[in-house]
């Protein structure tokens, strides 16, 4: 086991685990850190704790020291810096008419290097946009291009739910999401009600998603032959959540009905043969859904794209 601190350079950026080096650390301190790119000021969110050698990623850097006034003064001056470097760099970007959208700058804590985060939709040549930016700066100039999910992070915003973007408050880390995720939560497929404002799938889709396959390995598939309290019948419809299904059972003057049954008092007996080809199973849940939600030629090409990538 290792002692190691977490460290965070932005807010509701990645943690990264650092070696105190007997340095009491505790949690919110400020402190200056070595890192690949050399030295930095970053903010402890967690404090000393011990982790095996597999959670970290060597060589494991140290921590240099605490933060002093002076340290966290220079910090904020660097972030006065930014806001010219910023300016200035959307001047020159529009000097040399290059098409691509600058979202964000850093300045590294000794100044060494200012890095200029940007989006494109293809490879942008920038050469002489970076000699430029070098004259200026007098320092060593680093152009990065990001995705659209980082922007978002980047910029923050509002989500669909009325609140501050999950990744720009506290999410660390993207993680993978897929369509597959709103097909098991039941959810409109609707590409406008299933994304972001980065136009990629919604994080917040993960969030219950191992709760969601848990109940649906318990749940019989709609169309399967079951055994309940009330005899055999055919499962018409799941509701996850609540862990029930609604199956057509026969009353009592043999007259068939739909009884809802939780899933410890049905028995599966036999599933129901649904083997499709993958492609026309496609095609029919977008025709359904541009028919049934009435989206427009974009919104099913997007979904189409989001199938793809499931």
């Amino acid at each position: 086991m290792v002692t190691v601190v977490g460290i965070r350079f932005k807010k509701a950026g990645k943690i990264y685990y650092f070696d105190p080096d007997n340095i009491d650390v505790s949690k919110d301190d400020y402190a200056i850190v070595e890192t690949a790119r050399g030295v930095e000021f970053g903010q402890a969110v967690v404090g000393p704790k011990e982790v095996s050698e597999e959670e970290i990623v060597p060589p494991l850097k140290k921590v240099l020291r605490l933060a002093t006034e002076e340290d966290i003064q220079k910090h904020n001056e660097n972030k006065e810096k930014e806001t010219y470097a910023f300016d200035i760099c959307l001047k020159k970007i529009e000097e040399h008419g290059l098409d691509m959208k600058l979202i964000d700058v850093e300045y590294t804590f000794d100044n060494n290097k200012v890095i200029f985060y940007f989006t494109a939709d293809g490879r942008v040549d920038f050469r002489e946009l970076v000699k430029d930016l070098a004259s200026i700066f007098k320092t060593r100039i680093e152009l990065r291009q990001i995705g659209v999910r980082d922007e978002a992070k980047m910029i923050g915003g509002l989500g669909p739910c009325g609140k501050p973007l999950c990744c720009a408050t506290f999410l660390g880390e993207f993680e993978p999401v897929s369509i597959k995720m709103a097909k098991e939560q039941n959810l409109s497929l609707n590409p406008t009600k299933i994304s972001g404002i980065c136009g990629r799938l919604m994080c917040c889709l993960k969030y219950e998603h191992e709760t969601y396959e848990k109940i649906l390995e318990k749940l019989p598939p709609v169309g399967a032959t079951v055994m309940t309290p009330r005899g055999k019948g055919i499962v018409m419809e799941t509701v996850t959540l609540l862990e029930l299904a609604k199956v057509k059972v026969k009353g009592e003057d043999d007259t068939e009905e739909i009884v809802p049954f939780l899933i410890e008092e049905i028995e599966l007996l036999e599933k129901a043969n649904t083997k499709k080809d993958t492609k026309e199973r496609t095609e029919v849940d977008i025709t359904k859904i541009a028919k049934e939600e009435g989206i427009d030629v974009e919104d099913i090409e997007m979904l189409e794209d989001l199938l793809k990538e499931d």
